[in-house]
């Protein structure tokens, strides 16, 4: 009976496919091959054991059902592996299995392909979210919205810009699942306290060479382990991921809001329904998935760090963690990466609600650019400041418009006729360099996700 909802509910199949038992066994069996090929090659063990352990090395032959099996019985599952291998290879080739190599040169390096495996997939993901945000970018770069800062209406801004900033932030994500990569997937094969002495003299060659077999960078150095500061980083990348992912989420939901319901989530009303007693409700349930889904990723970040510091060469406290958190956090970064492309693929926008909220504060997100423009004529910038300010005191508690309080100061048209006192009210032309942003932010993009 399924428990876990990454079982049935959260998840896509290619990554549950690279976390799946069958596929880690099959990773195992590759180090142990790669491993035997090595060591045929040096001439450490016969040619002839070492392809017939290539040959045998693979879930065709050795079956997860006999590892299970075994390790019942031996209660340790590179023991298990090793016999179960050693079982199917002819003739004694099954006597070189493992020959030099300890557990964690098998975990680690198998380890070190699942999570290539699964930071490539998450890459791409975060590629074609960027190309979502691109094109919406692109096709909003005008379209004027109020800013909001502390929850208040601020200045005008663009949803252009909304979107080129949640662009960049997903490209510095790439430059840090690059660097999580380089870091994190390296193949190990230096034994019991990292010094290869059961290779003996050829120790350094074996460990260079079953990297390379495998495609992955050799580990520097180590002790039985590759030092897991890689590994939380890889989980730190992902909770970094899954921050900025909520953070546009949680931007959709509160636009979604019914007083502000300026963009939102698509809504099938033929056949989705939005709660089970109030027919009218249109929920962003997807938002609020990848907003709840995200709060488990980060909060394995100080499970990730805590496994960094174990007792000398090596102790089993991070083993049993890392089942859990390593294909989590990788699984469920995954789903709400494909959420998010989901939900900002089908974004509906709301022109007349938008436009509407521009002009909410009946032109007190103007008073800025009323100073600037005082202070360009020849007033002091702290005397535009204090006047400007006493105006949109005025016009909130007069329940006016900031536009018709301006306009009846005499100290204000000293420096401006009513005609640039209207033009400067404008919140349409109060954009600044926004363009200029956006462009820069889309071109770079573009560079980037195109090599």
């Amino acid at each position: 009976m399924a428990i876990h909802p990454i079982e049935f509910r959260y998840g896509t199949p290619e990554m549950k496919a690279v976390w799946e038992q069958e596929a880690k066994l099959q990773n195992m069996l590759k180090v142990e091959a790669a491993l035997a090929k090595a060591e045929g090659e040096i001439g450490l063990i016969p040619k002839e054991a070492a392809d017939e352990i290539n040959r045998k090395a693979s879930t065709e032959y050795v079956k997860q059902e006999r590892v299970d099996e075994i390790e019942r019985a031996t209660n340790h599952d590179i023991a298990a592996l090793m016999k179960a291998l050693q079982e199917v290879c002819d003739d004694d080739a099954g006597e070189y299995v493992h020959y030099g190599s300890t557990s964690n040169d098998i975990i680690d390096s198998s380890q070190s392909l699942q999570l290539k495996e699964s930071i490539e997939i998450i890459r791409a993901k975060v590629v074609k979210l960027i190309e979502v945000l691109i094109d919406l970018a692109e096709e909003h770069k005008d379209t004027v919205t109020i800013g909001r800062t502390h929850g208040q209406h601020a200045l005008p801004t663009t949803y252009g810009m909304k979107f080129a900033i949640y662009i960049d932030e997903l490209m510095r994500q790439l430059e840090r699942l690059d660097l999580t990569q380089k870091h994190v997937c390296v193949g190990m094969m230096t034994g019991a306290v990292g010094t290869t002495a059961a290779l003996g003299d050829q120790g350094y060659d074996i460990h260079m060479r079953v990297s390379e077999i495998l495609g992955l960078n050799p580990v520097q150095i180590s002790n039985q382990v590759v030092q897991r500061d890689n590994h939380a980083e890889f989980i730190m990348t992902l909770a970094n991921i899954a921050s900025t992912l909520e953070k546009m989420a949680l931007e959709v939901r509160n636009l979604q809001r019914t007083e502000i319901m300026e963009v939102g989530e698509k809504f099938d009303p033929e056949k989705q329904v939005g709660s089970s007693t109030m027919p009218h409700k249109r929920n962003p349930i997807t938002g609020e998935r990848i907003c709840g889904v995200s709060r488990v990723i980060k909060s394995y970040v100080n499970v990730a760090l805590a496994n960094n510091p174990l007792w000398h060469e090596r102790d089993l406290t991070n083993s049993s963690s890392e089942r859990i958190i390593l294909p989590e956090s990788a699984i469920l970064t995954d789903y709400i990466l494909n959420l998010s492309i989901k939900l900002f693929s089908k974004l509906d926008f709301y022109d007349e609600n938008i436009e509407h909220n521009l002009n909410l504060s009946n032109g007190l997100i103007m008073a800025e650019r009323f100073m600037s423009k005082l202070t360009q004529k020849g007033m002091g910038r702290q005397s535009a400041y204090a006047l400007v300010r006493s105006c949109s005191m005025d016009a909130y508690a007069q329940d006016t418009g900031l536009r018709e309080i301006l306009s009846q100061q005499e100290e204000i048209l000293k420096y401006l006729t009513q005609e640039e006192i209207d033009e400067t009210m404008d919140p349409h032309t109060y954009l600044g360099s926004s363009t200029k942003f956006v462009d820069n932010v889309i071109s770079r993009a573009k560079d980037v996700i195109g090599e």
